[in-house]
Parts: C-alpha cells; sequence; structure tokens
C-alpha cells in the first residue's frame, strides 16, 4: 500500500533524544529534510511533516516505549537497547554523536594507581554505572561477583573515594584522563540507532515511511565527509586525468559548447579535496568549483 492511499490522519509516533544528543538529531533531520523546532516548555516540538508526530524523550528510555509500542520507532543508543533489553528491529545504524563521529564506548574505568588490571580484579569490589544491567552481565560473563551501584551522575568523581571503579561512556577518553583514571576493559561500543516497533514495521504504510526516514538520514550523514567538484579540461587530457586520479573513475561527463572541452563533475571525500585540487590542476582542468552537498544516497 503506498502512502498516497493513506489517510491524512495516519501518523508515524517518532522518538527522538531529549538532552546530550538532541541538538545533533535535529540538525541530522534537518538535513535530512525534517525541519523540527523545540519548544522549552514542550516536549511535543514541531515538524513540517503532517504524517509525523515527534516526541522528545530521555535516550534512557526510547526503547522501552517503541517496544511498548507507545512509539512506532525512534533514535537512541545501541547501549540503551541493550541496556533495557528491548525487542526491537533495529533498521539501521548512524555514525554521530555529540561531540565526533567516533563511536561511544562504555568502559571499565580506574584510578590511575588502582591495583585493577582485569575483570578478575573487580571479586568483591564496588562499582558505580549508569548502566548497572550491562555491567552485571559484564561480570557474569567472567565469573565475577561484585556489588553493582546506580550513579546518579558524577560518576568520575566517585572513582577516587567513594568506589573501587566505574563503568562509564566515553568517545575520546579526554574526561577520564583529565579525572586521573585508567581505562581496564571495553564493555560495549555503542552507536545511535533508528529502531521500529515489530506491529509498526509489520504495518506497510508505517514502514515505508521509516525506511524513508532511515534512506533520508543516511543520504545526510553520508552528505558531511563529501564534497562536489566541478571543473572543464580539454577532451584530449580527459583520459589522463582519469587514470591518474581514481577517484574520478565515476564521474559525469557532459560536452561544453566550446568544441573540443567536456565539464567534469564528481563527489569525493572532503579531506583529500585540498591534495587532489592541485593534480586536477596540473592534468588541465579549468574553472574547478568545490560545493558542499546535502544528501549522497547511494
Amino acid at each position: 500500500m503506498k502512502s498516497e492511499s493513506v489517510s491524512s490522519e495516519s501518523k508515524l509516533r517518532f522518538g527522538l533524544p531529549k538532552g546530550s544528543l538532541q541538538d545533533a538529531t535535529i540538525e541530522k533531520m534537518a538535513k535530512a529534510g525534517f525541519n523540527i523546532q523545540v519548544s522549552s516548555r514542550s516536549y511535543v516540538p514541531y515538524v513540517d511533516d503532517d504524517h509525523l508526530e515527534v516526541r522528545l524523550i530521555r535516550a534512557q528510555e526510547i526503547s522501552r516505549y517503541v517496544d511498548l509500542g507507545y512509539l512506532d520507532c525512534g533514535i537512541t543508543g545501541l547501549d540503551w537497547i541493550v541496556e533495557n533489553g528491548s525487542n526491537v528491529h533495529e533498521v539501521g545504524e548512524f555514525l554521530f554523536s555529540k561531540a565526533t563521529r567516533q563511536p561511544a564506548r562504555w568502559v571499565l574505568a580506574v584510578p590511575e594507581a588502582s591495583s585493577v588490571r582485569s575483570a578478575a580484579d573487580l571479586q568483591g569490589k564496588r562499582i558505580a554505572t549508569e548502566v548497572v544491567n550491562l555491567t552485571q552481565q559484564y561480570l557474569q560473563k567472567h565469573g565475577v561477583k561484585a556489588h553493582v551501584e546506580f550513579s546518579w551522575g558524577a560518576t568520575e568523581v566517585k572513582a577516587h573515594e567513594l568506589v573501587d571503579a566505574i563503568v562509564e561512556i566515553t568517545e575520546t577518553g579526554s574526561s577520564l584522563r583529565a579525572n586521573k583514571l585508567r581505562i581496564v576493559d571495553t564493555l560495549l561500543v555503542s552507536t545511535p540507532r533508528l529502531i521500529a516497533n515489530h506491529n509498526a514495521w509489520k504495518d506497510p504504510w508505517k514502514r515505508e515511511k521509516i525506511e524513508t526516514l532511515a534512506l533520508l538520514l543516511k543520504g545526510a550523514l553520508e552528505a558531511e565527509t563529501k564534497v562536489g567538484l566541478k571543473m572543464n579540461i580539454a577532451q584530449k587530457n580527459l583520459q589522463s586525468l582519469l587514470q591518474s586520479l581514481p577517484a574520478l573513475r565515476n564521474p559525469t561527463i557532459s560536452s561544453l559548447s566550446l568544441e573540443g572541452w567536456v565539464a567534469v563533475e564528481t563527489i569525493i571525500d572532503e579531506h583529500v579535496v585540498r591534495e587532489i585540487i592541485p593534480r586536477l590542476k596540473a592534468a588541465g582542468a579549468e574553472g574547478i568549483i568545490e560545493y558542499p552537498l546535502n544528501k549522497v544516497v547511494y
């Protein structure tokens, strides 16, 4: 069933993470074509799509509400899906975060002077963390018995006075190092995921809408690391250009009104632009233009 035949009352209930990932997620949604406006007085933001009902909910809770069917789909981290033991359909993975494009890691950390060097050294110790279930699963896997307590915040500070170890989330490890903590092990590598309720995924209209969201979000994320390049070059130099520059092996080539010249257009990784433009110029390219991209859909 196509969306054109669906009643105008059809809605997809979509949960977005409130908190540290909120701004990054809304930015990505805007690049995907969905403009969301958030009010400080409401967890129901405006979105310029009549078929979407967006709810801002803490990332820790989204997978539970998707599992229960209160939300049709949502974006949350793999860590909270695992921590909550949620039974949901994973639609796609999205490599973005509040600070970097690196995945977040839940790590076991101890003070630099601690004698703890491995999971085995945690026997009988006290551990503070926000991911109690994940930590208990880790201990069980290693056959270790330790006391795990929920941390309401300031977990890194507790490691020096109140507990023997912590399990904390990090992207770069800089905050842990700043607090004179040493990483012992990684429990889980987590990235944001688009997840769907199983019943919503079975509904033809909702599945089509969710798949459209996934397609546009992936296209927006893909575009962040790439740029478009346009240039003109004499036809006689085209083959040598393509042979010497592998990044241009599948460009769009079109004839110019000036006889013997062609226009070349391609997409390349942004980080190689500074290396490739001088080579393009040396190969005879003229009128080189670099431009940003909104979406790249393969």
